[in-house]
């Protein structure tokens, strides 16, 4: 056997001898691309410290990697298939390398918004190719046992990413959680050439690339408005950003609609497995990772974890996503995708709901239940969702197959940590300046109701206030954590409610084992897809 991978997948006679091998590339290569956010969390604060962010920035810098993210991965998905997916894996890499080092090294606020930028772009290419690889590679009859791994690297690296980027911060400086992206990488380009088989669609016509610039300045477009207008106002930006994004969805689907080899054929949306997976993603990623995003603030700003204690105390997440990938892995081909992926929703909304007890004296334990509850969810509901998703596809457009997946999974990411963090926020400040309102000035009073860590900060200065001192710092710091509290379990509400209606649709759109879903028309050349699809969910 060559040392490099150099048969490509379309001229092989039989299953790739080393798929599981390639496997592992391929898990590794989304492991970093999802800890670049899931680090973060832990290394704001110093960020925060040292570039003197304020709360504006701090949100830029965290989704100056999301909008390119989500907005560009079904057109370099596509891109992937046309020319090369394992070429479009590496050169992700390469670029998500280049921009974490970027990021490492500059010390000013837009330049480090602009390498997490870059470092989106990179996460956009190789995200949809280890998908679309993964689907070329395995067999029909593995397709779902590798895609179970590949969920439950997706769940690992939630916990893996604040726990890594906790350990570096002990002895480094932020620009470490950046650096430490750049080895990983270029193992996992090393590993392409020697594991991954060359892949791409064959008989592709041209790409559509109108179709391509009108879904990202929709998903684009409905990103930022989403992110800038629920943090910081309605203000013209984000209304215009959402009639752009409203105006660029309703001229995709006309244009898909009637160009003859579209990007993404919208007419797909009528299997019922497909968009009720796709739901499903949206509705799951929506709630479960804006409750992530302020359980681990509660976790390091009231509870006063440190950053590797915090990501030490999200690993029983990441054990029960394996729990859960390895149970649906054996109960999906006997219950069915509806039901799989049915429970883990239910699972989830329940774990979100239970953060609705928080209250400023909780501990930790208060919070370990919810989070077993929600790495359960991911390990059960999701692999059984995308792999449902992917098997709407030919193999002609598998790249597209995993943009589409990894849009749905990113934009619910998205608007559930703007939305619930707007909300969030709200809460916090609304009950902030209930409590401690008449006793402090305008100026320390704005700066407390900015962010649960502008407040703490604020009550350390009136520590060595001798106008103050240590009892109203301490009265302060009381408010600020109870006021968070509130605000988590205001949020919880909201968002346990959203996930328990998106709940009810998916389980209203997803066919059961016996029904066969809608079908397309006639001519249509998805319609045997359509076919494969009704028998999968038998």
């Amino acid at each position: 056997m060559p040392l490099l991978a150099t048969t490509p997948v379309e001229k092989m006679t039989g299953p790739y001898a080393r798929r599981w091998w390639a496997l592992v590339v391929l898990c590794l290569s989304l492991l970093i691309v999802v800890m670049a956010n899931t680090s973060l969390i832990v290394a704001a604060p110093d960020m925060t410290a040292d570039l003197g962010l304020s709360s504006s920035d701090l949100q830029w810098v965290i989704d100056g990697y999301t909008v390119p993210y989500a907005a560009l991965m079904l057109v370099l998905g596509s891109v992937g298939d046309k020319y090369s997916r394992r070429g479009a894996l590496i050169t992700g890499l390469v670029v998500f390398a280049g921009g974490s080092v970027m990021g490492s090294l500059v010390e000013e606020t837009g330049l480090v918004i602009a390498a997490r930028a870059i470092m989106g772009v990179g996460a956009a290419v190789v995200m949809p190719a280890t998908l679309s690889l993964l689907v070329a590679v395995f067999p029909k009859g593995e397709r779902a046992r590798a895609i179970t791994a590949w969920t439950a690297t997706s769940g690992l690296a939630i916990a893996v990413g604040p726990l890594v980027a906790g350990r570096l911060l002990e002895d480094h400086a932020w620009g470490s959680t950046f650096l430490v992206n750049v080895p990983v990488a270029v193992a996992a380009v090393v590993g392409a050439l020697l594991l991954v088989p060359p892949s791409k669609a064959t008989g592709m016509g041209r790409i559509d690339y109108v179709g391509g610039l009108l879904s990202i300045v929709s998903v684009g477009s409905l990103v930022y408005a989403s992110i800038e207008g629920p943090h910081f106002g309605w203000g013209t930006g984000p209304v215009a950003a959402a009639v752009v994004a409203v105006v660029g969805l309703v001229a995709f689907v006309a244009w898909e609609l009637r160009h003859p080899h579209p990007m993404l054929d919208v007419r797909r949306f009528l299997l019922r497995p497909f968009s009720g997976s796709m739901l499903a993603v949206l509705f799951f990623f929506f709630g479960t990772y804006g409750a992530i995003y302020y359980a681990t603030q509660f976790l390091q700003f009231v509870l006063g974890f440190g950053a590797l204690e915090t990501g030490v105390r999200l690993l029983p997440l990441a054990g029960a996503v394996f729990v859960g990938a390895a149970v649906t892995g054996r109960l999906t081909p006997r219950l069915g995708v509806k039901a799989m992926v049915g429970s883990g929703m239910v699972l989830g909304t329940v774990g979100v709901l239970l953060l609705v007890l928080v209250e400023k004296d909780s501990t930790y334990a208060d919070f370990l239940a919810p989070m077993m509850l929600l790495g359960l969810a991911i390990g059960l509901s999701v692999s059984p969702a995308t792999d449902t998703i992917m098997g709407s596809f030919p193999e002609s457009e598998l790249g597209v197959g995993g943009g589409a997946n990894d849009t749905a999974l990113e934009l619910g990411g998205s608007l559930g940590i703007a939305v619930l963090g707007s909300l969030l926020g709200t809460a916090y400040r609304d009950e902030l300046a209930d409590l401690a309102g008449g006793r402090l000035p305008a100026a320390a009073l704005d700066t407390a109701q900015d962010s649960v860590g502008g407040g703490l900060a604020v009550a350390e200065r009136l520590a060595t206030d001798p106008s103050a001192g240590p009892r109203q710092a301490e009265a302060l710091a009381d408010a600020v954590n109870q006021s968070f509290a509130h605000g988590v379990a205001t949020t919880s509400l909201v968002g346990g409610i959203i996930m328990a209606a998106g709940t009810l649709v998916v389980l209203a759109v997803l066919p059961g084992r016996r029904r066969t879903a809608h079908r397309l028309p006639e001519d249509d050349p998805a319609r045997t897809r359509d076919a494969e699809l009704s028998d999968s969910a038998r």
